[in-house]
């Protein structure tokens, strides 16, 4: 028989999954599992990777999450002992699109409304976002298993009820086995829960690492994210080393013992089928003068801004600029230039400074005469292809820059003009480069700050500003290789480091990337908070390009900030006004 995986754990667990989303779907396609899911802690991150990466594999993804569930209002904020026992895990997955879209608004206000230590949920959110969404009764630190495993049968059974009321039959009692004390007691509990409520069971294992050799990994991961040792008994660390994407025959030996199990996880498999739209622009609305289509618009702004920028507005120029316009609209991007010089003259006006354009945007006149760029293309003879190209469907890429006191005075200014929930910025994911990974290996092994100190000094500098990795740096860099095939030291620590390297590590927020949507980001996006409070999608720059919504590069450039600087002290103190 076979198994599909719905409780699977991937790297975008960060510092607490180690399992890459490519091995763990390439594994579970040579067992011959039709299916796999994801579902990572309290986050969407990975979902698009995933779902991505499983095109051409023969296994369907399944989108899912472990949520945090918060056992009272999600707007509580109690203290940390308090809320990390109010706090219960919960497995859900997406059966369909209306699911999928769910999953997103539940991920998103669990870390916009509900963050405290985690980002929390509540039942009020649940039961308000359960269509489409197949609900597993979860792990040990879940709600239900933690009330039978405390004694609370009656209580638990009550759960099981009002988690019935809100999912039907897309409630599943879920049964793990790691070799721990307390599951097998707990299962069969929650098997005679099901047969006297008449409710189905499933088989998960919790996946936290692809293959039981990864589980020393996983303990590394475990101790950089709690920042102790290996050797440290009261570390946190898991109960055993069965956390792995088992094969359907290790699946079916484990749970020999509660039948149905395995043959369940087809079941939700079959019933889950998501499909992500990719590609179509999703611009956001721009307001136009009644009776006027978008490309009239546009078409009226750029022979004003020609009548600007030209003494002479020649043939050439003309037929230039019908070209790139005859482009732009066959393309259905008017929405974007009408778009992007809105903010730009809206910054101009305010006397903030704009740079004169970059990259190949500068290759188009109706960018110049938008006042997008203040470079003449025609003048420098510079390919309007370069910037859009027919051949070639994507979206432009305009980066804008401005003077860097102000940069939060234009992403604010977008903001009230399409709506604050349609503006977000983007999320960057940090992972372990190698001599962070040394860094940590020595640490967590216990060796002094001194012996992971000589291994990165040793380490080869940057290629081009990126770090080759510690397998290249073993090969190109004597002293480095010399070190490890003395053994030792060196050894142990290189070889734990090429454990964790590449692993997500950490989640920050794009220092440019802002993206604009055509309804609340909410319907497009999962979203989460920053350190500080800023609205950030929980995709990278790469996925809301993919899903077709609007990015732009806001950049902040301290070098307009001297410039303006300049010009001011020039004007004071010299009575002289420089055109720059």
């Amino acid at each position: 028989m076979s198994f599909v995986h719905l409780h699977a754990h991937t790297e975008y667990s960060m510092l607490d999954g180690a399992s890459r989303v490519g091995e763990m779907l390439r594994v579970a396609a040579d067992a011959g599992m039709p299916a796999c899911a994801i579902t990572d802690h309290g986050v969407m991150y990975g979902v698009l990777d995933f779902y991505l990466s499983a095109e051409g594999t023969g296994v369907k993804p399944i989108v899912g999450m472990e949520g945090y569930l918060f056992l009272g209002d999600r707007r509580e904020r109690p203290g940390q002992r308090d809320n990390s026992e109010r706090t219960c895990h919960l497995t859900l997955l997406a059966a369909d699109n209306t699911g999928y879209k769910n999953l997103v608004k539940l991920s998103s206000r669990a870390w916009l409304e509900g963050h405290h230590y985690h980002p929390r949920s509540d039942h009020e959110l649940l039961a308000e976002h359960s269509e489409g969404l197949i609900c597993l009764s979860g792990c040990l630190s879940a709600e239900i298993p933690k009330l039978i495993v405390s004694g609370d049968l009656a209580g638990a059974r009550r759960k099981v009820a009002g988690y019935r009321e809100v999912f039907g039959d897309r409630f599943y009692l879920e049964l793990q086995d790691h070799g721990i004390d307390v599951q097998a007691p707990l299962n069969d509990e929650l098997v005679a829960i099901g047969k006297e409520m008449g409710i189905s069971w499933v088989g998960t294992n919790d996946s936290h690492y692809t293959q039981k050799a990864d589980s020393g990994a996983h303990d590394v991961l475990l101790c950089i994210n709690t920042a102790t040792e290996l050797a440290d008994p009261q570390r946190f660390k898991f109960d055993s080393d069965e956390f792995y994407l088992k094969t359907p025959e290790e699946m079916a030996e484990t749970f020999r013992g509660w039948p149905g199990a395995c043959e369940t996880t087809l079941e939700i498999a079959d019933r889950c089928n998501v499909t992500i739209s990719m590609g179509e622009p999703v611009l956001p609305r721009y307001e136009v003068p009644e009776g006027k289509s978008l490309g009239d618009h546009l078409h009226q702004l750029v022979v004003k801004g020609l009548d600007r920028r030209y003494d002479d507005v020649t043939p050439v120029i003309k037929e230039r600029t019908n070209y790139e316009l005859d482009v732009i609209s066959k393309m259905g991007f008017e929405g974007y230039f009408l778009i992007v010089q809105d903010f730009v003259n809206w910054a101009k006006d305010q006397g903030i400074r704009v740079g004169p354009g970059r990259g190949s945007a500068a290759g188009s006149i109706v960018s110049y005469a938008l006042g997008i760029t203040e470079l003449d293309p025609v003048g420098y003879d510079l390919m309007f292809e370069r910037f859009l190209n027919p051949e070639r469907i994507a979206m432009p890429d305009i980066d804008i820059d401005f003077d860097e006191r102000r940069r939060g005075d234009v992403i604010r200014y977008v903001s009230d003009k399409y709506g604050s929930d349609h503006v977000a910025q983007i999320i960057t994911y940090g992972t372990i480069k190698g001599k962070q990974a040394i860094r940590d290996a020595a640490r967590v092994l216990g060796f002094s700050y001194g012996e992971g100190d000589r291994l990165t000094k040793i380490y080869p500098p940057l290629i081009q500003g990126r770090d080759a990795g510690l397998a290249r740096a073993l090969e190109s860099a004597p002293e480095l290789r010399g070190a490890y095939e003395e053994g030792g030291a060196a050894k142990e620590i290189m070889d734990t480091a090429l454990k964790v390297e590449n692993l997500k590590r950490s989640a920050g927020i794009h220092a440019a990337g802002v993206v604009i949507g055509r309804n609340p980001l909410i319907e497009h996006v999962p979203l989460k908070r920053g350190e500080h409070g800023e609205v950030v999608t929980q995709f990278d720059m790469n996925g809301i390009e993919k899903l077709g919504l609007l990015k732009i590069d806001f950049l902040g450039l301290r070098n307009l900030t001297v410039i303006e600087l300049a010009r001011n002290y020039v004007a004071k103190n010299q009575g002289i006004e420089v055109d720059v």
